[in-house]
């Protein structure tokens, strides 16, 4: 039994620092007018081009091979440019689950068709994806998915709901997780007969894609519904029935980045501003503990980042660092409601007071997206030998 699993220091990169001063140089034009609002939308935020300007400097996989459209640079360097883009809160929320998880997974175990088809238009900035994992009444138990995909002849014929579908309003792809075999609905091996496919949601029939909308009323989550949709047989992803290998894979990478402290790191810049120059004790004592969480995540998201550049799957360190991260994010707005004694609201003119009223209406899909904290503390106990 395992008491414990480690954070190992992330390799030195030098590259990294550089990079980071030609990214901060960029954002400084590129984002100039966007206000704290825009900004607080951190990475559900999109502007198309926005992605393409990325795209254009290969900041979208950048850690791909060349010939698939990426330029062969480290995990820590990728990690530079995600960090600088969220703590300036910029537009990246297009291109972002095609970058950070779904041009991997096609990268690892796609057909040679499929990543010639679809890697480089990703690192272009002009492909977006979009992940069919979590279902009405399943939450973020992948292993009780009941979507099926059932072969016959050259095609599967597909039939389910996926839920919590972040951009599926405008992404070209999906990449679907399903039933390919009856494993799994004894109990007896509830992660077999599981697979993968790549959807073209541009150009299938069957697929209804509805919105579900936040408490401020934008459009980011989709329940999409798949009625006798049929898919070529190779839109399949990987081998028929590797589907939870290949996803727990994909879930360090969802799990592990800035993004999972970062969401409300706007709000924590218009705090400090809104205390200006002289807080009060209890002001830098809070400020203080909550920049030292910050600090302990980023140097465990970025030992992640490192294990993924050695080719390990940090997938028990990637759940960890999400359900931390979650927690500050979301103690972020209460402890900005302490400090200053101002009432939320999204139309105020006064910038901390109009991103204070956004980030709490945000707050509570933070625990939900990626995996719900009781699926994440879960996967910890198990890997710690406790369950």
């Amino acid at each position: 039994m395992s008491a414990a699993f480690a954070f190992p220091p992330p390799p030195p990169c030098p590259e990294a620092e550089t990079l980071r001063a030609e990214i901060r140089t960029f954002l400084a034009d590129a984002i100039a007018t966007r206000t704290p609002i825009q900004r607080a939308e951190s990475w559900t935020g999109h502007d198309f081009a926005f992605s393409r300007a990325m795209g254009a400097r290969g900041w979208i996989g950048m850690t791909w091979p060349k010939r698939y459209g990426g330029q062969e640079r480290s995990q820590l360097e990728r990690y530079v440019v995600v960090e600088e883009m969220l703590a300036a809160g910029a537009p990246v929320g297009a291109h972002w689950i095609a970058d950070r998880q779904s041009g991997p997974a096609i990268l690892r175990y796609g057909t040679e068709a499929q990543k010639r088809s679809i890697l480089p238009r990703i690192a272009a900035g002009e492909c977006y994806f979009c992940i069919g994992m979590s279902e009405p009444d399943t939450g973020s138990d992948l292993a009780s998915a009941r979507t099926r995909a059932v072969r016959d002849g050259e095609s599967y014929v597909v039939n389910g709901t996926k839920v919590w579908t972040s951009h599926a309003q405008f992404s070209h792809y999906m990449i679907l997780f399903c039933r390919t075999g009856a494993a799994g609905e004894s109990g007896a091996d509830r992660h077999g007969g599981v697979s993968q496919f790549v959807v073209d949601l541009k150009n299938t029939q069957g697929i209804s894609i509805r919105p579900i909308l936040a408490l401020t009323g934008e459009h980011h989550f989709n329940e999409v519904v798949f009625q006798d949709v049929r898919l070529p047989a190779d839109a399949l992803l990987g081998k028929e029935g590797d589907g939870w290998a290949q996803v727990t894979g994909e879930l360090a990478f969802e799990r592990s980045g800035p993004e999972r402290f970062l969401s409300s790191f706007t709000l924590l810049v218009e705090l400090v501003r809104a205390l200006g120059a002289a807080p009060t004790d209890a002001a830098r004592i809070a400020v203080g503990r909550l920049s030292a969480h910050i600090l302990v995540l980023r140097r465990m998201s970025r030992s992640v980042a490192g294990m993924l550049q050695a080719g390990e799957n940090p997938a028990l360190a990637a759940a960890l660092v999400k359900d931390l991260g979650a927690l500050v994010e979301q103690e972020i707005p209460d402890i900005a409601r302490q400090l200053i004694d101002a009432e939320p609201d999204i139309d105020s003119t006064r910038d901390f007071v109009a991103v204070l009223g956004y980030t709490m209406m945000h707050a509570p899909s933070f625990s939900l997206r990626g995996g719900t904290r009781e699926i994440l503390r879960g996967i910890v106990a198990r890997g710690l030998g406790l369950r």
